[in-house]
């Protein structure tokens, strides 16, 4: 086959031929740049540490260091110039050191392997996305505990398979959220204190029979300890998964509550407004003012759930200890960093701007029988009757509302002892919204004075 046949076949993106092909499926630069900060921390810590160790001397050291704060400054200044021929960020990064240092350059890589040198640079990245992420949940938490209090005794209804249930508080709802993401808050930090350790010195993946100490690295980038095992050092990723599986639980519940303010600031609602900052019009009907931050948050979740699945696939089965493939790890979990931390801000954003609208959440908590389970419960408490049997009454009770077009609150005395005689009119001191929440008074209840212990409760935490 000819050479021009070839590069047809190799089409005209790759018109060079397979070499062109191998220089855009080896290059890893167009994304692992953004490590480029961890890149340069991790090689100043090996750095110093080779000079304290005697490895190289303390002149070549400091010119080292020098060096890379020069190729800092010039990649956060936008002047550095990145190439697809030297594949990664830390060969970029070596190339230019060289050009600014000469001969001091080469020895800085003593001791090390790009294979324990990229696991340090993700692992601090991650990190920093952790200690982002932990910002950004308390700072939505915070949001969700004043819209608490403003609200603790505001009624709505609450919901089980979005049909109407019981009364609750407005308050009660948001600090159903707030328990969700301090979740997410725990798993955040947890997957910190476990990630949280050094691959730097592991080398290829059996050490080096040079005196290094790992010991020191791991200090000084800011690890609890050096990994104990050169082999897992260089060929783990789970906490990357670990980050992306904490990732989607977060999502997951941002999701759930962008789906509840997309139908809550809908006009057959009218729960919540929504401020113009996270709101957009129609371009054909001026009415519509479109809930497209929820929408957005509620999509992007998709991205990150796909995230978690491609990383485990890429990793399932790879035998120990480094393979390529694991290049493709750092473009899924970028990607989820990126959407994660912008659903939080959007999140956080809506929840501080949004307006409840008090009205409309009483009007929509007093209808729909929604207070048949405190007539049952009343007429346990208060006749004696077994609950399954108070169940039935109140069941035709409802029923009987149901025929006549009207609420529980509205039939009469007389209507209600036609199904048991041992009613009597205490019976209608239950049957509002607001004596229903009130009522329910157990730890973590509706009532607004345990929502407003949870409030202050969570106030504390966040001092």
């Amino acid at each position: 086959m000819s050479d021009t046949s070839s590069n047809q076949m190799w089409g005209g993106r790759f018109a060079a031929g397979p070499d062109a092909i191998m220089e855009a499926i080896n290059a890893s630069i167009g994304y692992d740049q953004r490590m480029a900060a961890q890149d340069i921390a991790g090689s100043r810590a090996h750095a110093a540490m080779l000079a304290a160790q005697g490895i190289i001397t303390d002149s070549d050291a400091n010119t080292i260091r020098e060096g890379l704060l020069t190729v800092l400054s010039e990649i956060d200044s936008g002047t550095f110039e990145f190439s697809t021929a030297l594949e990664d960020i830390h060969m970029n990064v070596e190339a230019r050191l060289k050009a600014l240092i000469g001969e001091p350059a080469g020895r800085l890589h003593t001791g090390r392997s790009r294979n324990d040198q990229v696991a340090t640079d993700f692992r601090l990245w991650v990190r920093d996305q952790l200690d982002a992420a932990e910002k950004g949940l308390l700072a939505l938490i915070s949001a969700l505990v004043d819209q608490a209090e403003a609200g603790a005794d505001w009624v709505m209804p609450g919901f089980t398979h979005l049909q109407t249930a019981q009364p609750v508080t407005w308050g009660h709802h948001m600090m159903a959220y707030v328990e969700m993401f301090a979740r997410d808050l725990s798993r955040v930090r947890d997957a910190r204190v476990r990630m949280n350790e050094s691959p730097l010195g592991a080398a290829a993946l059996a050490g080096t029979g040079f005196p290094i100490d790992r010991h020191m690295t791991a200090e000084a980038l800011g690890f609890d300890r050096p990994m104990a095992n050169s082999l897992d050092a260089v060929s783990s990723r789970d906490f990357a998964i670990e980050f992306l599986s904490v990732a989607s639980i977060s999502a997951m519940h941002l999701s759930r509550f962008a789906e509840e303010l997309v139908i809550w600031s809908s006009a057959q609602f009218r729960f919540v407004t929504l401020s113009d900052r996270f709101s957009t019009g129609s371009s054909i009907m001026p009415q519509k003012k479109n809930p497209d931050a929820a929408e957005l948050i509620r999509a992007k979740i998709g991205r990150i759930f796909g995230a978690n699945v491609a990383l485990m696939m890429v990793m399932k089965g790879l035998p120990l200890a480094y393979s390529k493939d694991m290049q493709e790890d750092k473009e899924q979990v970028f990607d989820a960093a990126d959407n994660w931390m912008l659903a939080m801000a959007a999140m956080e954003g809506m929840v501080k701007d949004m307006t409840g609208n008090r009205a409309s959440l009483e009007e929509a908590a007093s209808a729909g029988f929604s207070t048949a389970t405190d007539l049952a419960d009343w007429l346990v408490r208060e006749t004696g009757l077994p609950f399954r049997d108070a169940h039935h009454v109140t069941g035709a009770l409802v029923a009987l509302a149901e025929s006549k077009g009207c609420d529980l609150p509205d039939l009469s005395l007389e209507d209600m002892q036609a199904q048991n005689s041992a009613i009597t009119d205490g019976i209608f001191d239950v049957l509002t919204v607001h004596k229903s929440v009130a009522s329910r008074t157990s730890y973590g209840g509706t009532a607004p004075a345990q929502v407003r212990a949870q409030v202050a409760r969570w106030k504390e935490v966040l001092k």
